[in-house]
């Protein structure tokens, strides 16, 4: 039967298609029926013999091999399951990251228009909000004294600006006072050379103006110095609470939005899409409540500390600043110099404010 499987083998055409692949065999199915007889239904090692003809054999050339241990050969029908099996083609791994990227572009996409459809909401109920409270048809929650508060700080910050631009008009002003004094020092000191008739009298009047530019120069400094201050003071100390006061505005606006959208739920039908909408409201508004207490807490801790700081700020450099300007008219040198030292105040050294010579070219 095994010569008749061979033969049968031998004969069998393969045939091939035009892209080079072999075709289907009509005979596969029954070769390898027969191979799996021959293969189960074979003769074991173990009851098998040796024929050998070589040198030295035992007589009859026989071996015999009942000592020989071995397994019989069985066959194996997942070899030809992994052979028939389709190998994954070159673009599947492809296909997979292409799908992982799509699905990433489309939640991204999603998040991006909920958050538009969110802000869209927000920005109409609280635009419904404004106009009503405009036009005396709506009803705004109202802190009296935190109110009143706020409205001294934005007072309170026109009138520094006030200071603040008045001096630094006094700062332009002086400085220019200064520069004339230190040019009519300088002239005079050259006429002293030239007139030997005047000498005298244009260098007593050189030392002066010399003298009066010093001790301008220090004045100078300690008016830089309050202009400085008060700057910081109102520009970013103040600035910043009322940023947080403006958070803390839109905050009670937007509470005020979703209050009344509640309260005009609640005075409507109780059925089931009702209940609903009426649960989600509560919780929006219970979420912009805490944002609005939250802001208000924060708003009346800044305006505390605010109030603390400028009284420090302010008492020191009014203090200054009159100590300062009073010395410099009564001609005290020496209590203006202890003024710019009691206060920490380091002069600017002659020539700095002027551009080096790399930064002219």
């Amino acid at each position: 039967m095994a010569d008749s499987i061979m033969s049968k083998a031998a004969t069998m055409e393969i045939p091939i298609n035009s892209n080079g692949d072999t075709g289907t065999l009509p005979e596969d199915d029954s070769l390898e029926q027969d191979l799996q007889q021959v293969m189960v239904s074979g003769p074991n090692l173990n009851e098998t013999s040796i024929v050998s003809g070589g040198y030295g054999g035992p007589a009859g050339g026989i071996i015999p091999t009942s000592t020989i241990k071995g397994p019989a050969v069985r066959f194996n029908p997942e070899y030809l399951d992994r052979r028939r099996a389709p190998a994954p083609g070159p673009g599947s791994s492809n296909n997979n990251t292409g799908n992982s990227t799509e699905e990433v572009s489309r939640g991204v996409a999603v998040e991006k228009l909920d958050s538009v459809k969110k802000w869209g909401i927000n920005t109409y109920k609280c635009t419904k909000q404004m106009f009503s409270e405009r036009f005396g048809r709506g009803s705004r929650t109202v802190d009296l004294e935190l109110e009143a508060q706020i409205d001294v700080l934005r007072e309170t910050k026109n009138k520094y600006e006030h200071i603040l631009r008045l001096a630094t008009a006094l700062t332009s002003h002086f400085q220019s006072m200064v520069q004339t004094q230190q040019a009519l020092g300088d002239t005079f000191t050259d006429l002293s050379q030239k007139s030997p008739e005047l000498q005298d009298e244009f260098g007593y009047n050189a030392e002066t103006q010399k003298l009066l530019c010093k001790n301008g120069e220090a004045l100078l400094g300690a008016i830089s110095f309050f202009v400085s201050s008060i700057d910081t003071l109102v520009n970013k100390t103040m600035e910043d609470t009322l940023l947080t006061i403006k958070l803390y505005e839109n905050a009670r606006l937007e509470f005020d939005a979703y209050r009344s959208d509640l309260e005009e739920l609640s005075l409507g039908p109780r059925d089931a899409a009702t209940m609903v909408r009426i649960e989600m409201a509560q919780h929006d508004y219970q979420i912009h409540r805490d944002k609005y207490e939250r802001l208000r807490s924060d708003v009346t801790i800044k305006l505390k500390f605010l109030e603390e700081n400028k009284v420090k700020v302010m008492h020191k450099q009014l203090l200054l600043f009159h100590n300062a300007i009073s010395a410099y008219f009564a001609g005290n040198q020496e209590q203006l110099e202890q003024t710019l030292i009691q206060f920490n105040v380091k002069l600017k050294p002659p020539g700095s404010d002027k551009p080096s010579w790399l930064e002219e070219q």
